[in-house]
């Protein structure tokens, strides 16, 4: 059986007569004899000292406040941007800027319940593990495989997004043998840079936030400064003529727009003092985010007015900087997704390292480079997929699964925090006013979203739920074998 370290002379290791060997990282009792390893100190470093697992390497902790905040930026800010506007323009008119105030209070109260939930654990996982900790095994394979499957989707799509736009450049790059290695030269510089540490792939994620978030900061100014005096106060019945049938299918539109942040939370392994960190950061990103939609949205109307456009951002450019316009919105996609695409390649491989950890999948997935701390193994596999599922076009069921894993994901996470706090009320954590009522509101809120799918995504959740049903069973038969005792 593998040492496992120590904190005050107290295990901090689950109890192997209940669980299987492998866990020694991250289960826990509930005996009080022996410290949950998940709600231990945050600055603490957690790791199982057997180096055939690969886990005697710890995960090196330097995601600051602040990087972490790009983070949640970048996960939140996407491709949707550029085509949102148009979308609500048309069902809302000239009152489209306060649905994004809206939508982003609305989303607020998933994100008070994810940092309550996020503040009690410091190792990675995300979702996944806060799932898993409070309702078992089962249900955190669930939630694991939409996390895992949804943003393998995602990155598929901005990769073959940001060729489809280079090929305006350089058609020559749009097709054939060298489309695909253009692709693989276009992963593999996040891929390398998150391979060879935490900190280089960190600090390339802030790079690429910053520099995606200019062209709209851009846009914003030469929009304020032009019309920003002269714009008409939005009148009563100019919010009320849409009706309300039109206010909640932005309120649909706004809620996906304002998603992506769950992804932020997997790297919490390698948070510094994530227990204050996080919910720092998913607080601080979201008002972010939705100051750069409210006046993306304004200038957008004030610049083009409120007849609705297919490419809205490159339509108000083009008013706003000349015959460049549409150029410059062109560069901002590419760049958008290009960074998007670094922090999918940061994020998601830790998923697949937590459910190796906890013995859900093959302990090869929870394996860490012993000169990098990172998981390199899980690094290589997502990028590989990502460049495979680009280049052939195959990635679209996947794509198309975001939505009903967004609201399996948060639906679970906000279940979690009121099952967490009944297992653990005096847990050294943070606490939000109504928490547990906030959760069952977010609950019903995400449950009506569930009402709106299209067939296809159902069909598409029904899969991947069969999917990690069996993951499940093999990890469960798995677990029988282990603890089978010796002839």
């Amino acid at each position: 059986m593998p040492q496992c370290l120590k904190r005050n002379g107290r295990a901090i290791v689950g109890d192997y007569s209940r669980y299987h060997k492998r866990s020694c990282q991250l289960d826990y009792l509930r005996n009080g004899d022996i410290t949950p390893a998940l709600f231990a100190r945050p600055d603490s470093v957690l790791h199982c000292a057997d180096p055939s697992r690969g886990l005697g390497v710890p995960f090196v902790r330097a995601i600051g406040r602040w990087t972490m905040t790009a983070l949640v930026i970048n996960c939140i800010i996407g491709n949707a941007i550029f085509g949102t506007p148009s979308e609500l323009t048309r069902l809302l008119g000239r009152a489209s800027p306060i649905s994004m105030i809206i939508g982003g209070l609305v989303m607020a109260v998933a994100i008070l319940c994810f940092a309550e939930v996020a503040s009690q654990f410091s190792e990675p996982g995300g979702s996944y593990l806060y799932v898993r900790t409070a309702f078992g095994r089962f249900a955190g394979i669930q939630v694991g495989w939409f996390a895992l499957l949804a943003p393998i989707g995602g990155g598929a799509a901005n990769a073959s997004l940001f060729m489809i736009y280079m090929a305006g450049f350089f058609p020559w790059t749009g097709h054939g043998i060298q489309r695909i290695l253009l692709l693989g030269m276009l992963i593999s510089v996040p891929t390398l840079a998150n391979y060879i540490g935490i900190r280089r792939g960190a600090t390339l994620n802030n790079f690429l936030t910053v520099v995606k978030l200019m062209p709209l900061a851009l846009l914003i100014t030469l929009g304020m400064m032009r019309f920003g005096r002269h714009f008409e106060l939005i009148q009563m019945n100019e919010v009320t003529r849409p009706g309300l049938g039109a206010w909640l299918s932005a309120l649909l539109i706004l809620i996906f727009a304002y998603g992506g942040l769950e992804n932020a939370l997997i790297p919490a392994g390698e948070v510094k003092d994530p227990r204050h960190t996080v919910p720092f950061a998913l607080l601080a990103g979201l008002l972010g985010c939705i100051v750069i939609y409210t006046l993306v949205q304004f200038v957008t109307v004030a610049t083009i007015g409120a007849s609705p456009t297919n490419r809205p951002l490159a339509e108000t450019a083009s008013v706003l900087i000349g015959s460049g316009g549409r150029t410059f919105v062109t560069l901002a996609v590419m760049i958008s997704t290009y960074a998007w695409l670094s922090g999918g390649i940061l994020n998601v491989p830790r998923l697949a390292c937590s459910l190796a950890a906890q013995g859900d999948t093959p302990a090869f997935f929870g394996k860490l480079h012993p000169s990098f701390n990172t998981p390199s193994a899980d690094i290589l596999l997502y990028a590989a997929l990502i460049w495979l599922l680009a280049a052939t076009g195959t990635y679209l069921w996947l794509a198309a699964l975001t939505a009903g894993a967004t609201i399996i994901i948060y639906s679970a996470t906000c279940a979690a925090l009121i099952q967490l706090r009944r297992q653990h009320p005096h847990a050294d954590a943070l606490r939000i006013p109504l928490g547990r009522w906030l959760a069952v509101l977010a609950i019903i809120i995400w449950l009506s979203v569930l009402t709106r799918l299209h067939a296809r995504e159902l069909l598409l959740m029904g899969i991947t739920a069969l999917i990690a049903s069996a993951n499940w069973w093999w990890a469960k038969r798995r677990e029988n074998q282990i603890q089978r005792p010796l002839p």
